[in-house]
């Protein structure tokens, strides 16, 4: 080959490796441009789909528990309960009856408010966003528990006010009835009653003008002679009569009844056969009801008697005293006192108008 061939060849090369270089050195360049758009990964697309939501301020729950007057419930129990999953939330009302619940997310809420002898009260509203909201005084009423109260009155004023209405019982509207009870639960007299109620037998006005009666008929039949006759007799039977009269009643109706814990009364029954009632109006003579209202002998009544006749030999005339007198006038006084009692079981009810009902149901 000659040289100029040589020549020829050379510089081919060097343009193909010239060209080459280039084109290797561009390839980066054209490989970079232009740029493809980078793929969004699913991660950065849920991201760019979520919308951002604001949080809403908190608020305020606050208020009163009061009673029924509008007075403070000091330390009344108050629980805010949600309607969402969120956890309820309970304190204590102070002295004032005034709560407050403080950071409260917005929307409906209750408040239940419990306390000591109150029924539990709820209320209801909804919280709004940054409010403070003071809710109306809640005022619990009283439960069953405090108003079911059964007041009772003391025994002696329940006692009192049924002496009241046997002092208006009189036989024809006149004649004294007060020992007898027409109510068969009658509360037991105390001492200060059962002396009470003699005396005021003692100087009810017609029992001076039954005593007067009674020793006009003695000097009638000259009975006691001793007395003798005229005023002065009448004055000494008006006198025995009436310290007999006087002596029974405190003695057996006062003084014994109330160291032995008895009623001196008579309990009408006004139920029952004829016969019940006879065995029972002759067998209160003997018997009685105690303080404790349980039946019981009726020392009362037979000590009372025998008393009563023994004192009388300190004014009778000489010879109408003595022990058989004393246990005679006892047996007539309880036989007396059987009489009386069937009389009030079957005739002086009858006649008795201020006479207290059996039965405080019927008129």
């Amino acid at each position: 080959m000659n040289t100029a061939n040589k020549y020829t060849v050379r510089k081919s090369r060097r343009r193909l490796w010239f060209g080459l270089g280039i084109l290797f050195c561009a390839t980066p360049v054209l490989a970079q441009s232009p740029q493809s758009p980078p793929t969004a990964t699913p991660s950065d697309a849920q991201q760019l789909t979520v919308p951002q939501i604001d949080q809403q301020p908190a608020g305020t729950i606050s208020g009163t528990i009061v009673d029924p007057s509008g007075a403070a419930i000091a330390k009344a129990r108050v629980k805010l309960a949600r309607e969402d999953k969120s956890p309820d939330q309970e304190l204590q009302a102070d002295d004032g009856g005034q709560f407050s619940f403080s950071n409260i997310a917005p929307g409906p809420f209750r408040l239940i408010a419990t306390a000591a002898g109150f029924a539990t009260q709820t209320f209801s509203g909804t919280l709004h966003p940054g409010e403070i909201d003071i809710v109306p005084p809640i005022a619990l009423a009283l439960g069953a528990e405090a108003t079911e109260v059964q007041v009772v009155a003391p025994r002696a004023e329940i006692a009192e006010a049924e002496i009241k209405v046997e002092e208006k019982q009189r036989v024809f509207g006149v004649i004294p009835n007060f020992y007898v009870s027409y109510i068969p639960d009658a509360a037991p007299l105390d001492t200060k009653q059962k002396f009470e109620l003699a005396w005021r037998s003692t100087i009810d006005p017609v029992t001076f003008v039954l005593t007067g009666a009674i020793a006009g008929i003695q000097q009638a039949e000259n009975a006691f002679s001793g007395y003798g006759q005229g005023a002065e007799g009448y004055g000494k039977r008006y006198g025995a009569s009436y310290a007999d009269l006087a002596v029974g009643t405190f003695i057996g109706s006062a003084i014994f009844p109330s160291i032995l814990k008895q009623d001196p009364r008579y309990f009408y029954k006004g139920t029952g056969s004829t016969h019940s009632r006879i065995l029972y109006a002759i067998a209160n003579s003997l018997i009685c009801k105690g303080d404790n209202k349980r039946w019981q002998p009726n020392y009362s009544n037979v000590l009372g008697s025998i008393a009563a006749g023994g004192i009388s030999n300190l004014y009778y005339p000489a010879k109408n005293r003595g022990a058989a007198l004393v246990f005679e006038n006892a047996g007539i006084g309880i036989g007396a006192t059987a009489a009386a009692n069937v009389l009030q079981e079957f005739v002086i009810r009858k006649l008795t108008p201020n006479a207290a009902n059996r039965d405080p149901s019927k008129p």
